[in-house]
């Protein structure tokens, strides 16, 4: 996934809420932007990190800018935009890069299921099982080389799960992909300090067969690609 617009540098002086944030250019200019993430961004905060701006001239739009990526002083990079994930995975899914789904040639984003839900993608196949695929965006790190999910509460990211596990017990595949939106980390865990429900959710899902796969990105001012499968820990197997 390439950015459609060129990136452009600066450093962060404050996020006002889960929608905005202001920052100052490298030219010097002061902006406010639009911030694509609701949640509690733990550690991606902070006054002063060098922050990736994308500009935009849509008049429709209030914000010039929208916030898109970290970088880190050690060389590293953290992708902040929570719409960003399923884009990457449509991508992915559509070029058959994701070895556990390669099989499937049918893409349909946002189907219904559940209970007043929509899956983020269906595969179809003749003679597969239909998969069922939700994509969730982990962004948080604290300790080592360990990505963590959630970083806040998420009720829905625990109906999900269970929806998942009605989906397997119907005898179609369900899949619950966790894209790593940093460079830094080599493995996943749930933040069960952090959620506790959602983390019983996951040990519960993950022990009624919903497949749980998890990627990290390749991450530049140009764009946001997949990485390489990383282990997920999962209590108990």
């Amino acid at each position: 996934m390439l950015f459609p617009t060129p990136l452009v540098p600066g450093r962060l002086l404050r996020r006002w809420n889960r929608f905005l944030c202001e920052a100052v250019l490298d030219t010097g200019e002061t902006v406010r932007a639009h911030c694509p993430n609701p949640g509690a961004m733990l550690g991606l905060k902070d006054p002063g990190l060098r922050v990736w701006l994308e500009p935009n001239d849509d008049p429709r739009r209030k914000l010039r800018h929208g916030w898109r990526l970290v970088e880190f002083g050690d060389g590293h990079w953290a992708g902040i935009d929570t719409a960003v994930p399923n884009r990457v995975v449509r991508e992915a899914l559509e070029a058959r890069q994701i070895a556990p789904l390669a099989g499937y040639g049918g893409v349909r984003p946002e189907v219904a299921y559940g209970t007043r839900s929509r899956v983020d993608f269906l595969l179809t196949e003749p003679g597969l099982p239909d998969a069922y695929v939700e994509v969730k965006n982990v962004h948080l790190r604290r300790e080592d080389d360990w990505a963590e999910f959630p970083d806040c509460v998420t009720e829905r990211g625990a109906k999900h799960l269970r929806e998942l596990v009605e989906v397997a017990a119907q005898g179609h595949r369900a899949v619950m992909l966790y894209l790593v939106q940093r460079t830094d980390c080599a493995r996943l865990r749930m933040a069960g300090d952090l959620d506790p429900g959602y983390a019983a959710a996951f040990a519960a899902a993950a022990h009624s067969g919903v497949e749980m796969l998890c990627y990290d990105t390749r991450i530049d001012p140009m764009g946001v690609r997949l990485g390489r499968p990383l282990p997920v820990e999962v209590p108990g197997l």
